[in-house]
């Protein structure tokens, strides 16, 4: 709705329709995603809709979206990115730091549980599946003491008051891209190239180029705990990245600053650091437990 709205604000002559979809990634809750395929079970159902023409264009949260995407498809960030951060959802404590040792917190991201785990050893951390919605159901019936959602699908779905307080960075790094929408479309619709041109935010493509490029270095999926964040000031970026054990038991942190216009360049940089600083050692590691 937030795309389709602003098209029909800044085109208020052009017809848009939306196609309601539900994809693998959403139907199958009773498993981890790195369990089922990853992040590309929220894309390709998508994708075929736009191979087939029933959609002219897909719309995305970026951090759903697999670090490389085929070649007759095209990317673009949509608007200024939202808080990236993660966010504390309880109704009983005000704070992670709160929660007694054993109480049970919910994540669905293997990212989070790695950093939650190396900051709070003693917290029971158990999977969490579903849309927000029904996360929310599942905290307000008890089955857990807090869960950890992304700030930005809080705030779009207007349920801001949700938030007890926000993760600081120190404690947990957010996943790549999150907080950014993204259009997808047929790389040769150049028509819709020309018309979501003036979406997009500049800062914010700069910062997804940089946490992307990260990724495919260090093979950020669902399977790999791994996090990133640029800050764009002025002409400088600033990345920040992790990669870790879900155990939280080995994690290795870096970070690097570059102009912007350098964006791709620092994030492979930065990956190859991390790699070399002992992710490599950490991926072989989860190659080893998925084998």
């Amino acid at each position: 709705m937030l795309v389709a709205d602003a098209i029909r604000a800044r085109h208020p002559s052009l017809e848009v329709e939306l196609v309601a979809m539900t994809t693998r990634g959403d139907r199958v809750l009773d498993r981890p995603l790195a369990q089922v395929g990853g992040k590309g079970l929220f894309v390709k159902e998508l994708e075929s809709a736009l191979e087939e023409h029933r959609a002219d264009i897909a719309v995305h949260s970026l951090k759903d979206v697999p670090m490389q995407v085929p070649d007759h498809f095209a990317i673009a960030t949509f608007g200024a990115r939202e808080d990236p951060s993660d966010a504390f959802v309880s109704n009983s404590h005000a704070t992670l730091a709160a929660l007694a040792p054993g109480s049970v917190v919910g994540t669905s991201s293997l990212r989070r549980e790695c950093q939650l785990r190396h900051h709070f050893p003693g917290l029971e951390l158990r999977a969490l599946r579903g849309n927000v919605d029904t996360r929310l159901a599942k905290l307000d019936a008890r089955d857990y003491d807090a869960i950890i959602l992304a700030v930005a699908g809080l705030k779009r779905l207007g349920l801001d008051a949700r938030i007890r307080s926000i993760l600081p960075e120190s404690q947990s790094i957010p996943a790549i891209a999150q907080g950014i929408l993204a259009v997808e479309r047929l790389r040769d619709r150049e028509d819709l190239a020309a018309l979501f041109a003036a979406f997009e935010d500049p800062d914010t493509a700069w910062a997804a180029r940089a946490e992307r490029s990260l990724g495919l270095v260090v093979e950020g999926s669902c399977e790999v705990p791994v996090g990133a964040l640029a800050r764009v000031r002025g002409a400088s970026l600033t990345l920040e990245a992790f990669i870790g054990m879900p155990d939280g038991s080995h994690m290795v942190r870096e970070r690097a600053s570059a102009p912007k216009a350098e964006a791709e360049a620092l994030g492979r940089a930065l990956g190859e650091r991390l790699l070399a600083s002992g992710g490599r050692e950490i991926l072989k590691a989860l190659a080893r437990q998925l084998a």
